[in-house]
């Protein structure tokens, strides 16, 4: 299915340095509300604990709040809505030290007399365990950009490497800023929709870039950014079809899942679309301000299929007896 025109050729390469400019005041943005608001760290990251309590009717928020913040343990507890308004999130920094202890049963003791309720769900996490798994976050997103640091230059060539792990960091700091901005519950799942846009945006980078290094093959053009244009041209019904399936089926996701997967959901939205962009209007560019040309690439090649030749030559002659 074409989308676009396959033999029309868009000059996205002439709007770059606008495009750049942009993504560089987003994430100037992003890195502000990050260093401002920071990032609201979920029950996993943080360690506490979390109890989901459920109502036959409207919950009573107000005596809600009431009777949990009187009583000493959950003095600094936050009680929120939890998707509809019968349902109700009590969040506190409080762990239990003890197997015996059930948190669960404090809070319904508490709540009794609050109306007829049903404790859902009863989360608890160890602040000890809470940084471990911030750091373990942490360490396999740095881990997974060095690894694909390493395969995109071992595939092409170091600057398509170092373009691809630009645009990267330039997705995941913009979707970093847009869950500080909104406050979204940094949990694992977030930790999760952030690697998945990695794949996500490393993948569409690699299929442009991909077409780009055929275009190269084929062009006997030496301006580098006419090639792109030809390349990402030709690349984007795909594009732009891949990216608008994924969008919707998040967005269903985002819409309709519930509370409880909406960290997820919405950093994925964010991603797809800063991803998507990034792939056409940060990647690429980025090839040529990195020093990339054509007639240098080609001189390369062209010395790298002689030493071929030239140790193929030498092994049938080994063969032969001739040396």
């Amino acid at each position: 299915m074409e989308i676009f025109s396959g033999n029309k050729t868009f000059d996205f390469m002439g709007k770059s340095k606008i495009f750049v400019s942009i993504s560089i005041i987003f994430i100037l943005i992003s890195y502000a509300l990050l260093a401002t608001k920071g990032l609201n760290y979920g029950l996993d990251f943080k360690g506490g604990t979390l109890v989901q309590v459920k109502y036959d009717k409207k919950a009573p928020i107000k005596k809600i709040r009431e009777v949990i913040t009187a009583d000493k343990l959950f003095k600094n507890a936050t009680i929120t809505y939890f998707g509809s308004l019968d349902e109700v999130i009590i969040r506190f920094a409080t762990s239990s030290t003890s197997v015996k202890e059930d948190m669960g049963d404090k809070v319904r003791k508490l709540l009794k007399g609050t109306g007829n309720y049903k404790v859902r769900r009863v989360d608890i996490v160890g602040p000890k365990v809470g940084s471990e798994l911030r750091e373990k976050g942490l360490m396999a997103s740095v881990l997974s950009i060095l690894a694909i640091l390493i395969y995109v230059a071992f595939r092409f060539e170091w600057r398509f490497a170092v373009a691809s792990v630009l645009a990267l960091v330039h997705d995941v700091s913009i979707s970093l800023g847009a869950v500080a901005l909104f406050q979204i519950d940094v949990n694992l799942d977030t930790l999760a929709a952030i690697l998945t846009i990695m794949g996500y945006s490393l993948n569409d980078t690699i299929i442009v870039f991909d077409r780009i290094r055929e275009g190269i093959y084929e062009t006997k053009k030496y301006n580098l950014f006419d090639v792109i244009n030809d390349s990402i041209s030709k690349t984007l019904s795909r594009t732009t079809l891949t990216s608008l399936t994924t969008f919707f089926v998040v967005l269903t996701l985002y819409l309709f899942g519930g509370e409880i997967i909406v960290g997820f959901s919405f950093t994925l939205l964010v991603g797809i679309i800063v991803g998507t962009y990034s792939s056409i209007f940060i990647a690429s560019p980025l090839l040529k301000w990195l020093g990339f040309d054509i007639e240098g690439f080609k001189r390369r090649l062209a010395e790298k299929e002689k030493a071929k030749a030239e140790k193929e030559k030498l092994r049938a002659m080994y063969e032969r007896g001739m040396v």
